[in-house]
């Protein structure tokens, strides 16, 4: 696991690095050498390059409509990433760089609409958005802290940090830009601007965002409102619906008022390319299943509270509520042991001082020698109680959780939490399996509901299936043609 700073020095990084700096309407040299000082590190956030022929697809299509916007003439200046993540995300910045999640790209069904989305991000950086945009502190508290912040120390050997590292953490939220509604419709505009230049139908922006508003309400009816998966891309690029309406406006004024079609849309080759695509949580990197989480590789699982989202990232798995929020993630154990490992998280997410030894309750959990410690901490809204629960995982590592809850409550909602820690069985590990893309041709007899029940989930297949074709509840299918489903695999 990165050290503690990693990601406060990253935020430094990209607070000064050329994003106040005016620029140029090419990538210059000081671009370039912002980017690539960089991407290692968002690369890292975001669980590195997904590994798969998708990537080269991806690329070629980004390049295609990156070079549209004028920064530069030549392809091969832009760096496009196909990302290994399970969240709805996009973005750019300054140097050639351009990166969409596999999860965004898998709720996409054309290549147009692929295009429209990293045509957008294009232009935020063609319009300086990064350098207009206000900048805002969000280190004004402890409660600000624990979601910014790694909760861990710098990993161990045996390979127990590098596997900590590709699964365990938050951090995405740290590293997403966040843009005016103004910048927004201006990135809009320009990125279907460009899909017209590179030939596409320009009305695939409209259709990508009306599957991403419709992504965003499946999200929150199935998170009862805590929205562990409201896309970033949602959260960061504000009013989908209204965005809808006015890509389609612009679409229209672009093709002289012709309909869509008006332009290439690739569908056949884009479902080709997406065929196979890792969906949702990679195993490797630890799975969520409503409440609970499971990381098969650790071969541990915890259960969160009821009501409460959990969110799993490349640094920590966050769960959050009404009630509180917490963070789990690991590290390595020096011969301090278990207390001074608490010190050290403690102090980690800004605590003023440290756990004294006598005040760390040493107990067993389930197993693990565990190490449970509580403290008030005063924030700008006022009190609030912060609680680490440490597990000792091997004689050098240990897992663990800081909660923080309202003043006089200790774990409060968190204990059941804390208390569920426990270690998969090797059959169970061996169970947990990754689901994936799957393109299918419509039979004949082919309903929507029968297709929708092949959706590897046990619940809203229908509404999940709906969503990821862009279909309508009254939709009928076309035997021959050709959809995504969500399966084992």
């Amino acid at each position: 696991m990165k050290p503690i700073f990693a990601v406060a020095t990253f935020a430094a990084l990209i607070a000064t690095a050329g994003y106040g700096v005016s620029q140029t309407s090419s990538i210059s040299a000081s671009d370039k050498a912002t980017g690539a000082k960089a991407n290692p590190q968002l690369l890292a956030e975001y669980g590195g390059t997904y590994a798969g022929p998708q990537a080269a697809y991806v690329t070629r299509v980004g390049r295609r409509i990156a070079v549209q916007s004028g920064l530069s003439n030549s392809q091969a200046d832009f760096n496009i990433a196909l990302l290994n993540s399970p969240v709805n995300n996009a973005f750019a910045i300054p140097g050639g760089y351009v990166y969409v999640t596999r999860q965004l790209t898998g709720l996409m069904n054309d290549e147009a609409e692929l295009a429209s989305v990293l045509g957008h991000e294009v232009g935020h950086v063609a319009a300086r958005h990064a350098q207009k945009r206000e900048s805002k502190s969000r280190r004004n508290s402890i409660l600000g802290a624990i979601g910014q912040v790694l909760v861990g120390a710098v990993a161990g050997d045996s390979g127990f940090g590098d596997i900590l590292s590709r699964g365990v953490g938050t951090g995405a939220q740290l590293l997403t830009l966040r843009y005016s509604r103004s910048q927004e419709i201006e990135a809009d505009d320009l990125g279907i601007r460009y899909l017209v230049g590179a030939g596409y139908d320009p009305y695939a922006a409209s259709t990508m965002l009306a599957s991403l508003q419709a992504q965003t309400n499946l999200d929150a009816a199935t998170q009862g409102g805590e929205n562990r998966g409201v896309p970033a891309w949602a959260s960061t690029h504000p009013d989908p619906g209204a965005r809808v309406d006015n890509a389609r406006k612009v679409a229209a004024r672009l093709a002289g008022g012709k309909p869509e079609g008006t332009g290439a849309r690739g569908r056949d080759a884009f479902l080709t390319a997406i065929n196979g695509t890792l969906y949702g949580d990679d195993p490797a990197q630890g799975v969520v299943e409503g409440t609970r989480f499971v990381h098969p590789a650790l071969r541990i699982a915890f259960t969160a509270p009821q009501g409460f989202a959990v969110s799993n990232g490349t640094q920590a798995v966050t769960v959050s509520g009404t009630g509180g929020k917490a963070q789990f993630a690991g590290g390595a154990m020096g011969a301090g042991g278990l207390p001074a490992y608490v010190d050290t998280v403690l102090r980690g997410v800004g605590a003023q001082s440290g756990a004294p030894r006598d005040a760390v309750r040493a107990t067993t959990i389930n197993g693990f020698a565990s190490s449970v410690f509580s403290t008030t901490a005063q924030t700008q809204s006022g009190s609030v109680d912060v609680s680490v629960v440490a597990y000792q995982a091997t004689p050098t590592s240990a897992y663990h959780f800081v909660t923080i809850t309202p003043a006089g409550q200790g774990l409060g909602p968190f204990s059941s939490m804390v208390q569920s820690m426990t270690r998969l069985t090797a059959a169970q590990a061996a169970a947990v399996k990754a689901r994936r893309i799957r393109v299918v041709t419509v039979a004949a007899g082919d309903t929507i509901d029968t297709l929708a029940r092949r959706m590897a989930y046990s619940d809203r297949q229908r509404e999940r299936f709906l969503v990821l074709n862009a279909l309508e509840a009254q939709d009928r299918l076309t035997p021959g043609s050709k959809v995504k489903l969500v399966v084992y695999g």
